[in-house]
């Protein structure tokens, strides 16, 4: 196994114990501060963001957002990660732009960053699957988009739950139904609203909501880009590709 190799192994193993550690018992905290913030948000916008969220699932899950792009099935993993680098670095730049153009138009303008900040996110993870070698036309490899998504973006503990289902996958996997309808939206929404509202929610405040914004999407961004790679990592790895290439 070549060095490059190695050091993508030793990263994914020290991303899977952050995974799967136990949640802080101070975790709750924030939750607490989100449910204070939802009480001062106008239902327009609590609309908006739950229809964003429930069209890009639907989107995923039917889809529509697959990209023409066919999956690389050649090329190292350094080559396929100096080309998701790329991504990353493209997504986090497009990310912050649109935070920070979009939070220094005001409250209503800044809710338009919401929908477009998810649009962005999947339309990466599914350039990055497409790189590591997964055929996104498979309605099981979309299903694995959203876990990734929901690493990316929930609760220690949900975090763990998933995590154990992200670790042994292709069996998993095999248990999931071929139902599209039986997706769990609902719950996927309440924790993505309840990981990122705080942060966003101050880009709609008069005055700092382009700072705030830029800044939020980079890290957001920047943080599911670190996911993707180690999530897809371990796909790899656990189906022997990661050690042959």
């Amino acid at each position: 196994m070549n060095n490059y190799n190695q050091k993508a192994i030793h990263e994914m193993k020290r991303w899977q114990i952050k995974m799967s550690k136990k949640p802080f018992f101070l975790s709750n905290i924030p939750k607490g501060i989100q449910k204070k913030m939802n009480n001062l948000i106008p239902e327009k916008a609590h609309e908006i963001i739950t229809g964003a969220i429930k069209n890009m699932l639907k989107a995923v899950l039917y889809g529509s957002e697959v990209t023409t792009s066919m999956p690389m099935l050649k090329g190292s993993l350094e080559i396929r990660e100096k080309k998701v680098q790329e991504k990353i670095d493209f997504y986090k730049n497009a990310a912050t732009l649109s935070g920070a153009g979009t939070g220094a138009g005001g409250f209503f303008l800044g809710l338009a960053d919401f929908p477009i900040l998810l649009s962005l996110k999947i339309k990466f993870l599914f350039e990055v699957a497409n790189l590591y070698g997964f055929d996104m036309t498979d309605y099981k490899e979309r299903l694995y988009v959203l876990y990734v998504f929901q690493l990316a973006f929930s609760s220690q503990e949900r975090r763990n739950e998933i995590f154990n289902e992200v670790l042994n996958w292709e069996e998993y996997a095999k248990t999931l139904p071929n139902d599209i309808n039986a997706f769990d939206w609902r719950k996927f929404q309440q924790e993505y609203r309840d990981y990122i509202d705080l942060a966003k929610m101050l880009q709609l405040v008069p005055g700092i909501g382009a700072a705030v914004g830029a800044y939020a999407n980079y890290k957001l961004m920047n943080q599911l880009g670190e996911t993707a790679m180690n999530a897809y990592r371990l796909r790899v790895y656990n189906l022997g590709r990661l050690q042959d290439s």
